[in-house]
């Protein structure tokens, strides 16, 4: 977890509510879902304008939250990295936007090559 959380002075939860998903299993309202995803993006600009470099509680969080190892976990990242690859060096353990989740496809099913998480990366 991102230290700052645990020194938060608030925790702001903004969220754009609309049908299920496939109700009925019906196929979703894309052009709907997207200005849902829209509103809820403008909410979390202005709120990060307000209050940059905080971090945020990766179990109630933007799903599309960028810089995600910062700000889910902050200066914990690169030790949670060693740690998760010493353990799981397979990547068996994974969830989106967990520890180790860059080795995996955006919906979780499919290992990607390889590409070093940011604490990792050596700019030359």
């Amino acid at each position: 977890m991102n230290p700052d959380v645990l020194d938060a002075f608030a925790l702001a939860i903004t969220v754009d509510a609309g049908p299920p998903a496939f109700p009925g299993m019906s196929a979703p309202d894309l052009a709907a879902a997207g200005a849902r995803r829209s509103r809820v993006q403008a909410a979390m600009a202005a709120l990060r304008a307000a209050a940059p470099e905080t971090g945020a509680y990766v179990n109630e969080c933007d799903y599309f939250q960028a810089d995600w190892q910062k700000a889910f976990w902050g200066p914990n990242y690169a030790r949670l990295f060693d740690i998760k690859r010493r353990y799981d060096p397979d990547g068996l353990f994974t969830v989106h936007h967990g520890v180790g989740s860059e080795a995996w496809s955006p919906d979780g099913f499919t290992k990607v090559p390889w590409r070093a998480p940011p604490h990792k990366r050596r700019v030359l």
